[in-house]
């Protein structure tokens, strides 16, 4: 294993660590992590740092965990439709490894060149196909990972040494490192489908509601249906995807649902995209709540993509916006958003003043299952909600 000193890139939100380890095995993991409970020592693990910079600042940071020379694929089981990799892994790779034996992970994940398998579960980002086949915690069929105290815990796939009681890998899904390190995982698969099409419209916010609901009931089966609203006081792009046999067809029974737009072979160039994410807030809604969501999206100032069937959107700030501001315009899309249902997490903000989580009712527990697996709050302690 190699180690090295940090040097100003190796940040963490800011905050120093003092070295960076990058192992290239499940046991020199658990050799870092055995080693840093003996002293102490925080750590945060890293994959390839595209969301670094989401959610707060580590209390601490003294080991950064470099999981980039965890990077192979360790078995593609074709026949069976499953893969296991390694955390260091990047998605584009692992697509190109996949699409080679006419196979997918059916994730759609920004910045694929550089995030990693690890990543993508740690700090997840459902894409425009959730709506057909999940998350990355759906198609997640085991996990192996590393404790703070260094034990090595594998669940689901074909061996299992679990902990007592807990689905690692639903747990570990969106933890942001705060319970330990992932570090292989074992995925379900889908055939690469034999053709897509998207219908592309614009319309009026007052529109999007219901054509999304008939969309999303609709016998053509749309596998995803995302829309893209850059100019808070414009029109709404919508685009439904088809995939599979007869997309032409499928989707053009889509666009006359519409009412109008037309059928292509390429997405408009927006889908699936995160433009910049200095500024980014997730909202997930009930579909009952679309319309308010569009409403208060408009008032916060803020540019929204994502899907109304799968009831989850991002918003971004495509100009500079002061702390102040900022804070304001969580608080009022808060504040409209939840009496719909709904809930608002700021992903990712250069300012420490904006309430990030809002009230989170889970919160108790989720301070129990930190307790139970870090007692010690060694892995990337404050990152999550709560302090965490």
């Amino acid at each position: 294993m190699t180690t090295r000193p940090a040097g100003a890139d190796d940040a963490v939100g800011g905050v120093q660590p003092r070295l960076v380890a990058l192992p290239e095995t499940v046991e020199e993991v658990a050799a870092v992590l055995r080693a840093c409970a003996e002293q102490d020592l925080a750590v945060v693990p890293a994959g390839g740092g595209t969301k670094l910079h989401w959610g707060p600042a580590p209390e601490r940071c003294d080991v950064l965990l470099d999981m980039c020379c965890m990077n192979e694929v360790l078995e593609h089981a074709a026949g069976d439709l499953v893969v296991r990799a390694q955390a260091g892994v990047t998605m584009a790779a692992l697509s190109e490894i996949l699409a080679g034996k006419g196979q997918e992970l059916a994730l759609d994940v920004p910045f694929a060149e550089d995030a990693t398998v690890g990543g993508t579960l740690a700090a997840p980002m459902p894409g425009p196909r959730a709506f057909r086949y999940g998350t990355a915690r759906d198609l997640l069929i085991g996990i192996t990972v590393v404790l703070p105290d260094g034990t090595i815990a594998r669940s689901g796939g074909k061996v299992v040494k679990n902990v007592a009681g807990y689905d690692l890998g639903k747990l570990f899904t969106g933890s942001y490192g705060t319970l330990g390190v992932i570090a292989e995982a074992t995925f379900r698969l889908h055939p690469l489908p034999a053709g897509r099409r998207w219908a592309v419209a614009e319309l009026d916010p007052a529109e999007v509601p219901p054509i999304a609901a008939a969309l999303a009931a609709s016998q053509a089966e749309p596998s995803a249906v995302e829309v893209d609203r850059p100019d808070p006081a414009g029109p709404v792009g919508l685009a439904a995807l088809v995939e599979g046999t007869a997309a032409e067809a499928r989707a053009e029974a889509l666009r006359e649902l519409i009412g109008r737009g037309t059928v292509t072979g390429e997405p408009p160039s927006w889908w699936g995209l995160i433009q910049g994410d200095d500024v980014l807030v997730e909202v997930r809604f009930p579909a009952s709540g679309t319309q308010a969501v569009l409403d208060a999206a408009a008032r916060s100032g803020l540019a929204l993509r994502g899907s109304p069937v799968s009831g989850r959107v991002l918003l971004e700030s495509w100009r500079a916006m002061e702390e102040d501001e900022l804070a304001a315009a969580v608080s009022g899309l808060r504040e409209r958003v939840e009496a719909a249902g709904g809930r608002v997490s700021v992903l990712a903000t250069p300012y420490e003043g904006v309430d990030r989580w809002g009230h989170v009712s889970g919160l108790p527990l989720m301070r129990r299952v930190k307790e139970r697996f870090d007692p010690g709050r060694r892995m990337s302690p404050g990152r999550f909600v709560g302090g965490i």
